[in-house]
């Protein structure tokens, strides 16, 4: 019994002996050892003292933009009643299965006449920036995408306090909205405008704005581009390119410089997927300062018309001309006792330069136009068969009914040179020579005419076209009282009715 009571002991020490080395080895190695150093534990830093102050500057400008500027930035609820046509299979789930049709053939989609009506609330949220004071009454930029539509409107200020928005008007060509609402506080900032023009690659700006629902939200980014064309709509703008985040909610919101003014606003951004990678595009301010007080005197914004139908022409079309190396918007039509026509601009003049001002593209002329006034007079620098001369216009105010009535804009149609592709597409002889009829408007001379697209202008007034240059010179010749055509269609050789001027 001694003997086994021996070598249990010498056992337990054994192990007791193991158990300590390995605690030893662990405690070596442990993070809680006495090498570990806690995150407050001092640690000496070795940034040097210039880079410090340089970071402090640039922290302490940020802010003092920032601070500027966020106090006249608001967000905006929007609520939009809408009616719709309802259908009572709504819920079943027919897109998977194929919408029913009725014994007529028509889908039973809800868009029949004979549906009842319903009506829903949309809620939007968006941005602004206030940008005048009248009295007791403030106006805030905004998108017209926003608030254009809007039934209800609610104003969120920086500190919290609400105010009930008034749509004082919008405009779906400049994408653009005032809003205005009531206040006796004198205290309530009106953000300072800048001069967008003066704009350039790579200077610093900040997007301001409620992304998402964050309100007042700041992002800092850099001039990506200017004059950049495109965007959603259809509108007439050009953009001012960012990278500063944009995203859901930023659309009203103002586009900063360093020195706390507006020089943009928010208005759409290029994305995959549906939120900010660096491709954000605001509405120059510029743009849209005549429109302040057109909407403040009118609710409307008040453009000025010329009367043509303009086309940014590619080098095919200024070689048809007999044009190399131009820039400039071609008037591919005019309206008939437009101010244009009036003026003496003829289909085909290329406009090279408004009151002085040199044209680069379609949309800065539309622009320029835009802002003239009624009333007003403009002079027009134009290349008409190769050669450059003025034309004085007296501009007419816009009339949405005038400028959709296609049976005054002549000749009705787009003439297209007669190219190898043109011809390879069309199945069209390299002995035919002369201008595709394309796009020809309904109600229009042309209609009248009765051209079609795909048509082939081979003679005007019985005289041959050998292309683009010629049937602009045969169309505008002041002696002929009428116009007719000869095309060749499917083959054949017909002539149209005659047109009389």
């Amino acid at each position: 019994m001694n003997f086994k009571r021996t070598l249990k002991l010498i056992a337990v020490s054994l192990s007791a002996i193991a158990c300590l080395a390995l605690v030893a080895w662990f405690s070596t190695c442990s993070p809680g050892s006495a090498q570990t150093a806690f995150a407050d534990s001092p640690v000496k830093t070795e940034i040097p003292a210039d880079s410090i102050a340089l970071l402090e500057g640039m922290q302490k400008a940020n802010r003092a933009v920032s601070q500027s500027i966020l106090p006249a930035v608001v967000t905006l609820d929007v609520i939009e009643t809408r009616t719709v046509r309802s259908n009572p299979l709504d819920g079943f789930p027919w897109f998977f299965f194929g919408n029913p049709q009725d014994e007529k053939g028509k889908e039973q989609n809800g868009d029949s006449e004979e549906a009842p009506k319903r009506e829903y609330k949309a809620e939007g949220l968006g941005s602004g920036v206030i940008i005048r004071k009248v009295g007791n009454t403030f106006y805030l930029l905004t998108n017209q995408h926003v608030a254009g539509a809007a039934n209800e409107i609610n104003v969120k200020l920086f500190d919290g306090r609400e105010f009930t928005g008034k749509l004082i008007g919008g405009d779906e060509r400049k994408d653009i909205a005032l809003v205005s609402f009531e206040s006796t506080d004198s205290t309530i900032p009106v953000a300072s405008m800048g001069d967008s023009d003066s704009v350039q690659t790579g200077d610093i700006v900040f997007a301001v704005g409620s992304p998402l629902g964050y309100i007042s939200s700041v992002t800092q980014g850099i001039v990506s581009a200017v004059g950049r064309s495109g965007g959603p709509n259809g509108n007439i703008n050009d953009f001012i390119q960012t990278d500063a985040a944009i995203n859901q909610g930023n659309s009203g919101g103002p586009l900063v410089n360093i020195y706390g003014q507006v020089v943009g606003i928010n208005a759409w951004i290029a994305s995959s997927t549906g939120g900010s990678q660096g491709l954000g595009f605001s509405i120059p301010i510029n743009n849209v300062k005549k429109a302040i007080d057109d909407f403040i005197s009118t609710g409307k914004i008040r453009y000025g018309w010329l009367g043509v139908s303009l086309l940014n022409a590619d080098k095919d079309i200024f070689e048809a001309l007999g044009l190399k190396n131009k820039n400039g918007a071609l008037a591919s039509q005019v309206f008939i006792g437009s101010p244009a026509d009036k003026g003496g601009i003829l289909p085909g003049d290329v406009v090279i330069a408004l009151n002085g001002k040199e044209v680069k593209a379609v949309d800065q002329l539309v622009r320029d136009v835009g802002d003239l006034e009624s009333g007003s007079k403009a002079t027009f620098r134009v290349l008409r068969q190769g050669k450059e001369q003025n034309v004085t216009v007296l501009i007419e105010e816009r009339n949405e009914q005038t400028v959709t009535d296609a049976s005054k804009l002549w000749p009705g149609f787009m003439p297209i040179p007669l190219n190898k592709e043109v011809r390879d597409k069309l199945k069209i002889s390299e002995s035919v020579s002369g201008v595709v009829v394309s796009g020809v408007q309904p109600k229009s001379p042309a209609a009248v005419m009765g051209l079609q697209s795909g048509d082939v202008i081979v003679k005007v007034n019985d005289r041959d076209i050998t292309g683009l240059k010629d049937f602009y010179a045969r169309l505008t010749d002041g002696k002929a009282k009428e116009i007719w055509f000869d095309v060749v269609r499917e083959g054949q050789t017909v002539s149209t009715m005659r047109y009389k001027r």
